[in-house]
């Protein structure tokens, strides 16, 4: 039997020491779920939040095999918090669960350099301009494909404005490229950066990090990276970060 946690504390512990902003917005009931296999004392647990799902604990088959009647989605990325549960989710899915690395970077406080990071804003081509993600924007993102993740995982734009915060670039009025919230935690949020087909290689991902970066220090919110690639992984570096370390992750889909 596979419980919804609404007294979420009683999981911290299982997902202790693990420093993914996912299950922080979990774990503090701004964003997401928390699932466990006891309503009180629960040794096993998965925070679900978008695309992701965390599990921890004791490795547990129903867990894996769970999916919430709201989840109305057949794509999900598992993160599984050592080699039991990794034993346990090729075991279960097989040739369904494609394993991928992901990278995280170090959260570290006060490493942002704002000079650099203005000079880096400075050097946007005439052409395009800039600007903070306001409604028209957001209800743009939510029905553009190569943007939509900028802001999917927020209902409407009133829980978008108190909780996330975002940027994106504009051609001819129009976006083509962003950063954004894709979640959020208190104090902070989890970046996600996206850049039209035909745009990308010019540049612009690198000035939309930076002036994210810039408007979440003014506002004393730490902008946590997680890096899908290497590539990622540079531009993160190139903006300030430093690397942590690689772990697995399984691509799944439901269908």
């Amino acid at each position: 039997m596979i419980y919804e946690l609404y007294n979420r504390e009683s999981a911290a512990h299982i997902f202790n020491g693990w420093e993914e902003t996912i299950i922080w917005s979990c774990l503090q009931g701004v964003m997401g779920h928390i699932y466990a296999d006891d309503k009180e004392n629960p040794n096993s647990a998965m925070a679900i939040l978008g695309d992701f799902c965390f599990l921890a604990g004791k490795p547990s088959r129903d867990l894996i095999e769970f999916k919430p009647d709201w989840f109305n989605q057949d794509f999900i990325i598992l993160v599984p918090q050592n080699n039991h549960w990794t034993e346990e989710i090729e075991k279960y899915y097989g040739t369904k669960a494609k394993k991928v690395v992901r990278y995280s970077m170090k959260k570290e406080q006060d490493i942002f350099n704002a000079d650099k990071l203005n000079n880096a804003v400075k050097l946007l081509p005439a052409e395009y301009t800039i600007s903070v993600i306001d409604e028209k924007i957001f209800n743009y993102c939510k029905n553009e494909n190569w943007c939509m993740d900028l802001v999917s995982q927020f209902p409407d734009y009133s829980s978008y404005k108190k909780l996330g915060l975002g940027v994106v670039i504009m051609k001819d009025g129009i976006p083509v490229s962003g950063a954004s919230s894709y979640s959020a935690y208190l104090g902070g949020i989890e970046i996600e950066i996206d850049t039209k087909m035909e745009y990308r290689r010019k540049g612009l991902a690198t000035v939309c990090g930076a002036k994210l970066i810039l408007e979440c220090l003014e506002r004393g919110l730490y902008p946590s990276w997680d890096a899908q690639n290497t590539w990622s992984v540079a531009l993160a570096e190139k903006l300030g970060y430093h690397f942590n370390y690689a772990y697995d992750a399984y691509e799944v889909n439901w269908m």
